[in-house]
């Protein structure tokens, strides 16, 4: 009993041992039920504060000191599940981003022929049409379009400017141009949490035109958590949806390092943020990442990489669950 507990504590202590995703084991992407990935790429967000590219590594040294277990969903989902830090996508090209998005995507096809559902960190947002561009009717997709739950304080529909400062599949335009090949179904994806300070009056419309299903924070206050919730369970229903998660969409008092920070409005509270992540709970979860840390500029005690390293532990849990119940059934 006490070598378990001693084993325990050790593997709760950051600062010894090669770091992964976890403390989850370094393999190869076959045989795995869950495939962790650092996306080390911010090329796509086209400003001078591209130090998102850095995440993978924040994250990677916090997270031995996570959960170890859900005690919400009384799971314990490194057991429930195969799980691996797979590594980083390689990134040669690193400063012309439309090479990078295309070998993203060659990468996450490997995963999604392996069967794996992926579950990273980036990167700016870019990342994400990268690796939808692979899983966007794919083998875990079987072949359907993916639905998003995507919780941002913008848009990433930007299609009133042709690139984001020479980036093309921006951080600014992912969303537009995944729904224009479709690979992405608008109609049945959730905008949560957005607040962004317009440039424009109709920065919105675009999301609109392409029929995704807004919900401004301001009407995330007036609503309320539970309502919301409801309208997520509705909209996607037993489709494959895809969990992507902006740093930005939270308050900057508990995510300060992030890129494009939105401070004239609160922001998602940690248990709003995990409480609309539970709205997929039990549905047909292919994938997700968490994107736009700022390491350079996190403090105090690293608290954005904590943060963020508490958000992927939701969405790898709820993903462990469904693993575990379809392998029981």
């Amino acid at each position: 009993m006490t070598d378990r507990y001693q084993t325990a504590m050790m593997e709760n202590l950051y600062w010894w041992g090669v770091p992964t995703l976890f403390r989850c084991p370094h393999e190869r992407v076959e045989g795995q039920d869950i495939a962790l990935v650092g996306v080390p790429h911010s090329t796509g967000n086209g400003t001078t504060e591209r130090d998102q590219h850095l995440g993978p590594r924040a994250l990677r040294n916090v997270s031995a000191v996570g959960r170890r277990m859900h005690s919400g969903f009384n799971l314990d989902p490194w057991s429930a599940a195969k799980i691996a830090d797979i590594g980083d996508v390689p990134l040669p090209r690193a400063n012309d981003n439309e090479a990078c998005i295309a070998d993203i995507t060659a990468f996450f096809g490997t995963v999604d022929a392996a069967g794996a559902r992926p579950f990273s960190v980036g990167g700016d947002h870019s990342i994400t049409g990268g690796i939808l561009q692979a899983l966007g009717r794919g083998e875990l997709a079987r072949e359907e379009p993916v639905c998003l739950l995507h919780l941002d304080a913008h848009t990433d529909v930007f299609t009133k400017v042709d690139h984001f400062l020479g980036a093309k599949k921006s951080a600014a335009h992912w969303g537009a141009y995944l729904a224009d090949q479709g690979r992405v179904d608008p109609t049945h994806s959730m905008q949560i949490g957005l607040r962004g300070h317009a440039r424009t009056l109709d920065w919105l419309q675009p999301s609109y035109d392409f029929g995704y299903n807004v919900v401004t924070m301001k009407d995330f206050r007036r609503r309320g958590v539970s309502d919301v919730v409801a309208q997520v369970k509705e909209v996607i229903g037993n489709r494959p949806v895809y969990i992507t998660f902006d740093l930005d969409c939270l308050d900057p008092t508990i995510a300060p390092g992030v890129s494009n920070i939105e401070p004239g409005e609160k922001g998602f509270d940690i248990d709003e943020a995990v409480a609309l992540l539970h709205s997929v709970r039990g549905l047909n979860i292919i994938g997700g990442d968490v994107v736009c840390m700022m390491p350079t500029k996190d403090n105090p005690n690293q608290i954005t990489a904590l943060t963020a390293m508490a958000v992927m532990f939701e969405m790898i849990s709820m993903a462990a669950e469904n693993i575990a119940k379809g392998n029981a059934s």
